[in-house]
């Protein structure tokens, strides 16, 4: 290893006088300014020409601390060449707690797509204003300033509506982006400690899930519908469980056929970013068409405006009461597979759902409907 050099230099500056600074070669880590750097200036002047006595001694004693502060620096040089494993360790931990944390979770957010995206930027803004606009660095990172965040969310107002509170589905949803930010940066080594495994969560909030029963199914897609590419989709995600952003990007590189088992679509799901292998009936199948370029959508010239504009003006004309979006088909399609006797891990790896807790819910809804059937028959 070559050995680091220390020199004492002057740089012409105002009024006669010279700036006196280190050079470093090769340069060194400033913990200020976080970078490397070849200089550093140490607010000591000498005059150029000397024009008495006072400014001569005034020369001599600044030239003296200039090279006392060149040899300490020097020293320290070439103390860091020689620093133990376990003392390079801890000179690499200081500097990364002194990256930005904040910064780390904005480029995490940067890399998303769509929807996913729109929440990682609503989580982000979130923790700058819990930041107060400041800083946050690695090392301020604990579990007490994470878990004060997940209180701030539980009382924060929405950005879209600042009259309204964060619905609590809302504020565990921004919440586990900072989670994930967590566990990557463990993970990486940027945190010393695992925070996300100390932290306290916030409880999910099981929310209202309407769907159509056989009945209604087979009544509204019997009923005549204003724009038939709804049509299409609607049926297509009753048959299949696949979501609308799912849908309005599928392209038909993903539909596959495996010999003697059928047809599949195997895809990246846009909200959870997990890759999906579906199979899909012949029903689901013979909706999709001619098979057109494998980089053309499926589902060309769809529009998210025609679908919140078609579907209420649809459900009402098949005499359906309920408040029917196009989410609601996906709950169609679980709760159809639980009612004929589909099993409900089976229907989760359908569903594309990380954990079967989350399928659970549509389980007991169908539960509840059981238990107020029985309930309907009395004999006393």
């Amino acid at each position: 290893m070559s050995k680091s050099i220390v020199t004492l230099r002057k740089k012409t500056i105002s009024q006669g006088r010279m700036s006196l600074y280190l050079d470093f070669y090769p340069p060194v880590w400033n913990d200020d300014s976080n970078c490397f750097t070849r200089r550093e200036f140490l607010k000591l002047y000498v005059y150029q020409k000397p024009s008495n006595q006072l400014q001569k001694m005034e020369n001599i004693e600044n030239m003296h601390t200039a090279e006392l502060i060149r040899v300490r620096r020097q020293n320290e040089i070439n103390k860091s060449e020689i620093y133990s494993i376990f003392e390079r360790e801890q000179l690499k931990i200081q500097a990364v707690g002194k990256e930005s944390f904040l910064e780390y979770f904005k480029k995490l957010g940067e890399k998303k797509e769509g929807n996913n995206l729109a929440i990682w930027n609503c989580a982000i803004i979130h923790f700058e204003t819990f930041l107060k606009g400041g800083e946050l660095l690695f090392q301020d990172v604990t579990v007490t300033l994470i878990e004060d965040f997940r209180d701030y969310l539980l009382s924060a107002y929405s950005l879209r509506d600042t009259g309204k509170k964060l619905a609590r589905n809302t504020a565990l949803s921004y919440y586990n982006k900072i989670k994930t930010t967590l566990k990557r940066a463990y993970r990486e080594d940027k945190l010393k400690t695992d925070i996300n495994a100390k932290i306290s969560s916030i409880k999910e909030m099981e929310s209202q899930r309407n769907f159509m029963t056989m009945e209604e199914t087979k009544k509204l897609f019997a009923t005549p519908c204003p724009n038939l590419l709804v049509r299409k989709i609607s049926m297509f995600s009753v048959l299949t469980g696949v979501r609308y952003s799912d849908i309005t990007k599928l392209t038909w590189s993903e539909l596959h056929y495996i010999e003697n088992d059928g047809h599949y679509i195997i895809f990246r799901q846009q909200k959870t970013e997990g890759t999906a292998s579906i199979p899909i009936s012949d029903d689901a199948f013979a909706l999709l068409g001619k098979r057109k370029g494998e980089k053309e959508k499926v589902f060309k010239g769809l529009n998210k405006w025609d679908v919140d504009r078609t579907l209420p003006v649809w459900v009402a004309l098949s005499g359906i009461s309920k408040h029917i979006t196009f989410h609601c088909f996906r709950h169609t399609y679980a709760t159809l597979q639980l009612t004929v006797g589909t099993d409900i891990f089976t229907i989760s790896k359908m569903l594309g759902h990380k954990s079967v807790k989350t399928t659970q819910i549509y389980a007991k809804v169908i539960d509840q409907k059981k238990r107020d059937a029985a309930n309907r028959i009395s004999l006393l």
